[in-house]
Formats: C-alpha cells, structure tokens, sequence
C-alpha cells in the first residue's frame, strides 16, 4: 500500500471522515472494502465499444491495466469514454462528428475524473481521435497518468487493409474490378481487433505519445492480440502508482522538448497529417507554446526513414516484427535529433530508456539509415500563400513530386467533390477544390478519404492534386493539401476560388497561390456571403461555436 498525501490527494475527500459516509456506501456497492478506502485510486478510462475493431477488445485491456494497478497496492476503477470509427464513416455526414469526438472524450475524461476523484489515470484508446482525446483529458487534469495504446490489426489475406478496399471502389468506378472482385476485398481486409495497419492515424498517434513520453516503451508498436500487449497493459496500471508516489504528472513530461521529439519522430515515420492537429492541440493542454512553424523549423533537419504505407510498402504488423520504434529513436538520439533529458512516464528520462535498445536485424528494408533517407526533409509540409494565409498542411513524400499547377475544379462539399471524381467529371490537370469542410464550415473538419481513395483507384493520383479546408486520414495519399487556413466559413481564400482558376502548389517553397489579383480576390469577398449555420441545436452547433482554427489545433478551450 502507498498511502502518503501526494498519492491520495483527490481520493481522501470523497471518502475520508465521517461525512463521506454516503459515498463510501456507493462506493461498497461497486466492490470496495474497508482496505480500499484507504488505497489511491485510478481510474481506468477504456475506450472499449463494438462500433469498430480498432476497440473492440479494449475492455481485456483496461482489465489488464486495472489489474497492473490494484497489484501494486492501488484501488482500480473502470470507466468507459466514447468512441467512433472513421473507416465506417468516411465519405458520409457521420464524418462530421469524427474529430469532435476527441474533444467529447477529453471533456468527458475529464468529467469522470474530475468528480470522482481519482489519484491517476491510466486511458486505453486505439483508434485516432481517443488518443489524443485521452492524452487532452489526462492533461487538463494534470494527475500522474499513463496512456496505453490498443495495438495494430494484422494484415488482412493478400497483405490487405482498409485503404485497399477504399482504392477497390476507386478501381470499380474505372472499371479495373468488378463488384464481386471489391466485396472479396472487403471480406478479408480487415481480420480482428485492433486499429488500421498501416502508418496511419492510429499507429502515428500511438508513435507520437510514446516519443513524447507519456506511454511505456514500446507500446506503439505491439500487436493487438499480443502477450506484449496485454504485459504493457498490466505494467501501466503498476507504473502510475509509482507516478503516484513520485508525483510525476503530464505536465512533468509534456514539455516543449518532448513535443519536438515527438514531431521528429511522426516525420521519421512518414506520419498522418493528422498529427499535426493533434500535437497542437495536445500541447495547448498544457500551455505549451507549439505552433506551425515548429513543424517548419523541424521539418527542415528531419528525415523520413521509413517505407510505410500509405505512400511506402510496409504494414505496422511488419515494423512491429523487427522492433518497433524503438531502435529508430535510439538511432535519432545517438544522430544529436532527440532530447535525450527529458522525462517519461517510466520516471526515467528518454536516453535512459533507450540505452539497452538493439538496432534493427541486419537486411530489413522498412527503417531506411539516417544517412540514406527515403526524403531528406518532412514530408508534413506546412504551406502557406494567397491562397492560406495563416497555414496549411500537404503530405508530400515526394512520390508525388514536389509542384503542381493546374486548373482549380472547385466542389462544396466532399460528397459533391466524390460523384465529380467517379462520374469523371475530374480530368488530369485539375486541382480538386472542397471547401466548406472546415471546422466550423463541416462542421467538424471531416477527413477526405473517400475523395483521395477514389483519386488513387481511377490511376489519377500522380494526374490532379486535391486541397481542402477539410483534413485527411492518416491513409491518404497523393499529391494533397488540406487545414487550408482561414477556412472557407469564415471567408478565407479558399471560398472566393472560382473553376478555371490557376493554382499552383510547391512544396520546396512551401507555397500555395491562385493567380487572381488582390483586388480581384477583395472584390470576390465584398461580394460573399456567411453561410448558415447548418446545424442550429446539439453537438454540431456547440463545436461550430466553440472551435478554434485548424492552424491551432481545432480545438474548443483555446485561451
């Protein structure tokens, strides 16, 4: 037992004296003895629900951690957050709702914890919006706290996945499969538990939170259905009490260095652009001063290393086999890349975590040398012009080729912008317009899946380039840009661009223009009007109101 002032500083008012007589008698109801009373308590929060794989078996998990922490002398209480699935919602309204989940989960993590008083936290998520919405929550609060991530999906028969069966509808619309040929791919593409196997959201969130040091040493990288996994669990609940007694809470860890080192490492990776709204907005929980021009600055002396998918060849499952990310950071510490001082949730400091590390397996060719990168610089290229004014974020590997220019085909909306590209009404040298995806625009900034996926399957993704105020999944690729800033809601650039217009996109000068005069764009503005809201009442309505812009994270609490 750890019974000292700092590890029951929240837990001691609900049930100490005898004025919290009633809420040790609902407290008995649930399970507590006599002993627990004078336990800390941590509180489990599981992201578990049937409504998508990447959660399904978390429940196991958030069990496992609660284990961890009652051997270890602690009193464990389960709770439950929400969660929703991108790949079911993509390319529909539901999108809508997708990146305000993670400020509902935040809020509600928050909620729980802060009522019931809970010592610490530990929070299993495993799909990309309950991570950081995890990480945000335990922020805000502040208590020792350890996030442990859910795990990868193995591959699907014919090393397949989720973005395979979103590039079959592409390939129907072309004709290349037939109806039978796209169901016997989504028949197989997704196996089991865990979140989509590539270096997509999920995977690149889970590699972001451990280089910033708030989950256990290779958490990012196990299997879903993994002894690993279920001994990372187990070790997280044991870990936050010894959080607990050192009094180590996340914003101990979350410092402006670990969140450079965590920037470093999502490029290293070839990392969703997802990352960068989540990392902005994770550090805004802890008032840490992260802007755009932090992922310029890095950008410019990072390389990607690593070949895998969506624009490389290798699942997380095939990382997983050779070591994870471990053996990178530890290859990045010792290049002069990484903070090696500062602190983790192991109550050790990064270098000190990392010094037994082994390098990878002499001949694999996922993690490229440092010196022999895939790209010399980020692929997370922050763009800013005419055309968005206070930033924008492409994802260009070079694969795609570093600029394009081509003639803007401009869609209200990503439904309308799909139906073009299917029905090819999208040609080659055109740059796909969708706005009024925006956070508040959406609202809800809805990722453009669907879209890029259709791009890819109608063999058009090297042909046209697609911008957006809306975002991207992790899985997406080709040559794209989207978090154009101002959003087109609020009258940025992006809403007065008309079809025919000129665009160019470069990303070595990191610039995105129209070629339409300043007084022609201010006449175009004088003459456009604000939307409707289009939702008046319910979770829409408040997120429209409260959201900040996508170049400060999207986030509801901004300052």
């Amino acid at each position: 037992m750890c019974d000292t002032p700092n590890t029951r500083k929240y837990s001691s008012e609900m049930v100490d004296g005898i004025e919290a007589a009633p809420g040790r008698a609902m407290l008995r109801a649930v399970g507590f003895t006599d002993e627990d009373f004078t336990k800390p308590q941590v509180g489990i929060a599981s992201t578990w629900a049937m409504v998508t794989p990447c959660n399904m078996h978390i429940n196991k998990l958030a069990e496992e951690a609660g284990r961890g922490v009652d051997a270890a002398g602690g009193k464990s209480v389960i709770f439950n957050t929400i969660t929703i699935s991108d790949g079911i919602a993509n390319g529909t309204s539901g999108m809508k709702y997708s990146l305000v989940s993670r400020e509902v989960i935040a809020d509600s993590i928050e909620t729980v914890a802060g009522c019931e008083g809970f010592d610490g936290l530990v929070a299993v998520g495993g799909c990309d919006k309950n991570m950081p919405g995890c990480i945000i929550g335990m922020a805000r609060l502040n208590r020792p706290s350890i996030f442990v991530y859910g795990g990868t999906i193995k591959p699907g028969a014919g090393n397949t996945d989720i973005i395979s069966v979103f590039e079959a509808v592409g390939q129907h619309a072309k004709g290349e499969l037939n109806a039978i040929q796209v169901k016997q791919i989504e028949e197989v593409a997704i196996p089991g538990p865990g979140s989509c196997g590539g270096m997509y959201t999920a995977n690149t969130m889970a590699s972001a939170i451990e280089a910033l040091g708030m989950s256990l040493p290779g958490s990012s990288a196990q299997d879903a259905i993994s002894t690993d996994k279920t001994d990372d669990c187990f070790r997280a609940g044991q870990q936050v009490l010894e959080l607990l007694k050192r009094d180590i809470k996340p914003r101990d860890i979350m410092t402006k260095k670990a969140f450079e080192n965590s920037i470093r490492v999502v490029i290293a990776l070839g990392g969703s652009t997802n990352a960068v709204l989540h990392l902005l907005a994770m550090a805004n929980s802890v008032d840490v001063d992260l802007t755009l021009d932090d992922f310029v600055r890095l950008g410019d002396i990072t390389p990607l290393v690593a070949d895998v998918r969506p624009s490389g060849k290798y699942m997380m499952s095939e990382l997983v086999a050779i070591g994870g990310i471990q053996p990178l950071m530890k290859r990045m510490l010792d290049a002069g890349m990484l903070h090696g001082d500062v602190l983790t949730v192991t109550g050790k400091t990064l270098a000190e975590n990392l010094a037994d590390v082994q390098d990878y397996p002499e001949g694999q060719q996922i993690i490229m040398p440092l010196d022999k990168p895939i790209k010399k610089d980020s692929h997370l290229v922050i763009m800013k012009g005419n055309l968005s004014p206070t930033g924008a974020v492409a994802k260009i590997t070079g694969k795609e080729g570093l600029r394009f220019e081509g003639t803007a085909r401009v869609y209200d909306g990503e439904e309308a912008a799909l139906a073009g590209i299917l029905n090819g009404e999208v040609k080659a040298g055109d740059v796909i317009v969708i706005r009024y995806e925006g956070p508040k625009g959406g609202p809800g900034m809805p990722e453009m899946l669907s879209p890029t996926s259709a791009v890819m399957g109608k063999g058009l993704g090297k042909e046209v380039a697609l911008i957006t105020d809306g975002r991207f999944s992790g899985g997406s690729h080709g040559f794209v840009v989207g978090h154009i800033t101002p959003e087109a809601a609020e009258g940025g650039p992006i809403g007065l661009l008309e079809n025919g217009d000129r665009i160019t996109i470069d990303a070595e000068t990191r610039e995105i223009s129209v070629d339409v005069s300043d007084a022609d764009l201010a006449a175009r503005k004088a003459k456009w009007t604000a939307p409707e809201p289009k939702f008046k009442r319910g979770v829409l309505a408040k997120y429209a109101k409260l959201v900040s812009s996508a170049s400060t994270g999207a986030v509801t609490d901004l300052p």
